[in-house]
């Protein structure tokens, strides 16, 4: 199959940047001596996640119990699901347990804990726990200094469940200086060292401290009394990775390619056959310095077509404009031509789709990979 068979719009990885973009946080985290645990929501493909790990197996982060299911039937056991647990969940984590998984969940909550406790108590099983701490605001935990830290912690381990704490600074994803995500992945691992500490005080004994984002990830410089860091979006990036400076754009590896339905000189619109149905919703770059629309336009080659961006979407139709609101369109744009799209949230736009189409280091279609959506 050649790209020219392939009807639009599909996604294309270029390999030699996503190959460049595993390397990078590996010899980065090498360095620092701290092991990755990928978050495998991103990519949701076995091809790309053994590509991450050479054809290894692990250990891996999911955010559904689907990716725990389909990632364990292709041996990677070693697992944490990254999403505050719910008590109808207990029962589909039981299966995956006595299947052989090494599944870690997580909480935040006495309430949770105790139904933990109790579903396992019920069961005769033991489902090993995270509690989760917030460390900078910005989504779920307890924080460092939270009464309720000690009592959910004795309650888990009291029931020998406790296996340690997960932290996600993201708070990471609004740092556009250097300064400032070193900082930010600084205040992650020094929260997450003061909480082990504070529970082996109290005689509760801390094994695992999980850290990551991929902007603390890449800027961290001191990993000390961190057992593991966890990333997704590396693998990728996007638009909103290079807008607060974690990439480049040249580093992004996923693209929508589509075709030029319309052009329309008076409006000085292009029209696409990529909406958002394959683009997504995700606006992420709106509140940033860069507002990208719903994507940024490069041509058929990779190159950027400066300043066009996807300005507005229906279901099936992309509309693209110039950002400065000029309606002079390239002379050389025809109808049936392609275009690439880079995304605003590579995971949301990757979620889009069934499967990657691989280009090699000269362009050439060579592989193509399946992936899987929903829950």
């Amino acid at each position: 199959m050649t790209w020219d068979a392939l009807e639009t719009p599909y996604l294309r990885v270029d390999r030699p940047r996503f190959d460049a973009n595993i390397k990078r946080l590996n010899c980065h985290l090498s360095a620092l001596k701290t092991p990755l645990r990928p978050h495998v929501k991103t990519l949701k493909s076995l091809p790309a996640v053994k590509a991450i790990f050479n054809g290894g197996t692990g250990p891996i982060t999911v955010s559904t119990l689907k990716e725990a299911d389909f990632f364990a039937e292709h041996g990677f056991l070693d697992q944490i699901y990254a999403v505050g647990i719910v008590q109808n969940k207990l029962p589909h984590v039981k299966r995956l347990i006595e299947q052989g998984v090494d599944l870690k969940i997580i909480l935040e909550s006495e309430t949770q804990a105790l139904q933990v406790v109790e579903f396992c108590r019920m069961h005769d099983i033991v489902i090993p726990v995270l509690i989760e701490i917030d460390c900078d605001g910005s989504r779920a935990g307890l924080t460092a200094e939270s009464p309720t830290l000690m009592d959910v912690s004795k309650i888990l381990a009291q029931a020998e469940l406790f296996k340690g704490i997960l932290l996600h600074a993201g708070g990471s994803y609004g740092c556009m200086t250097r300064s400032d995500k070193v900082a930010a992945a600084e205040n992650e691992r020094a929260t997450a060292v003061y909480v082990k500490e504070r529970l082996e005080l109290a005689g509760i004994d801390c094994p695992m401290v999980s850290i990551g984002s991929t902007p603390t990830a890449h800027f961290a410089q001191d990993l000390t009394g961190v057992t593991e860091v966890r990333a997704g979006v590396y693998t990728f990036f996007d638009l909103v990775m290079a807008n607060i400076n974690v990439c480049s754009l040249d580093d992004i590896a996923l693209s929508v390619v589509t075709t030029v339905i319309g052009v329309k000189p008076e409006k000085g619109w292009i029209l696409i056959d990529a909406g958002w149905m394959a683009l997504s919703r995700d606006r992420g770059t709106a509140s940033q310095a860069v507002d990208y629309g719903y994507g940024m336009v490069l041509d058929g080659a990779g190159r950027p077509l400066t300043d066009w961006i996807v300005e507005s979407t229906s279901q099936e139709h992309g509309v693209i404009k110039q950002r400065a609101g000029s309606s002079e369109i390239p002379s050389d744009v025809q109808i049936g031509d392609k275009l690439r799209i880079l995304p605003n949230h590579a995971c949301a736009t990757a979620s889009q789709f069934d499967k990657y189409y691989v280009a090699d280091a000269e362009g050439q279609l060579s592989e193509q990979w399946s992936r899987f959506n929903f829950w």
